[in-house]
């Protein structure tokens, strides 16, 4: 991935010089959320509900050092996602796109959800419209997962990103509605088409900083879809307990997720990421 035409966001708190941090306050909503998250990936929940009922303490943050490398490249897979997303907003919702924050740290921290921690991988909070990241997710994703190369980072950053455009675009909120009034099976069937929309957006955005600024290279489209193969649902479920229950997945299948990458990539379309209504491109 060349990122050498890219700038620099300035939409990045790196609070990874804190050290875990406790949220302190009630219980809410998006704690039990999150614990439930923490629960799916294998986490003790109580560790996320303990840290929601300690003490409070205000994280603190900090520019990223210039000899940072893996954070100023994290900053400017960031600035990219801006660039990408207020162009699109523009010209295909006659809308204006509202850059999110970016929040590094390490082990634990307060998040408008509730106290978000490592374990359960990067994730998006709609309440305070932030991406956490604990940047040693990508050394297990390397290392654990066997997924190479520089652009799996910047995948799961745009998935993420995905989310935020969700929110803006006011599916989040139609999802959390379907949701409430439906059934267990329908609010998993709705976060399964939630997750893969996310990633079709991955792909319209890896259209789009391409076509403008040239940023990939060989192999890094190869590299984002083994990075959505080792997220996929039946993957992990494989892994964690050697058989899958699709009627279980949040995320959607290894299959789905690069499908819906592909779909988003080869189109750069948002009228062709709507997983809720358009057939699915694995199938």
């Amino acid at each position: 991935m060349r990122l050498d035409k890219s700038r620099s966001s300035r939409n990045v708190e790196d609070r990874r010089a804190n050290g875990p941090r406790l949220s302190g306050g009630k219980i809410g909503l998006g704690t039990i959320v999150l614990a439930l998250v923490a629960l799916y990936f294998g986490v003790d929940p109580n560790v996320v509900l303990n840290l929601a009922g300690g003490p409070t303490s205000a994280p603190q943050s900090q520019p990223i050092a210039a000899s940072d490398t893996q954070g100023q490249t994290i900053a400017k897979i960031l600035g990219e996602t801006e660039d990408v997303w207020r162009d699109i907003f523009a010209k295909q919702t006659n809308g204006s796109y509202r850059d999110p924050v970016l929040v590094l740290y390490r082990g634990a921290t307060p998040t408008a959800c509730g106290a978000g921690q490592s374990a359960m991988g990067p994730f998006y909070c709609p309440a305070d419209q932030k991406l956490y990241i604990d940047l040693g997710f990508f050394t297990e994703m390397e290392q654990k997962m066997g997924v190479k190369g520089n652009f799996a980072p910047a995948y799961v950053i745009a998935h993420e990103v995905g989310h935020h455009v969700q929110n803006q675009l006011g599916m989040m909120r139609r999802v959390d509605e379907a949701r409430r009034s439906g059934s267990a099976s329908q609010a998993r069937q709705a976060s399964v088409r939630l997750e893969l929309q996310a990633d079709c957006y991955a792909g319209i955005w890896a259209n789009h900083a391409d076509a403008q600024r040239q940023i990939l290279e060989p192999g890094d489209i190869r590299s984002a879809l083994d990075a959505a193969q080792a997220v996929g649902d039946d993957t992990l479920q494989k892994q964690s307990q050697g058989y899958v229950v699709p009627d279980s997945f949040t995320h959607g299948s290894a299959q789905q997720r690069m499908a819906w990458f592909m779909q988003g990539y080869q189109t750069g379309q948002l009228n062709m990421c709507d997983t809720f209504t358009r057939p699915d491109p694995a199938s």
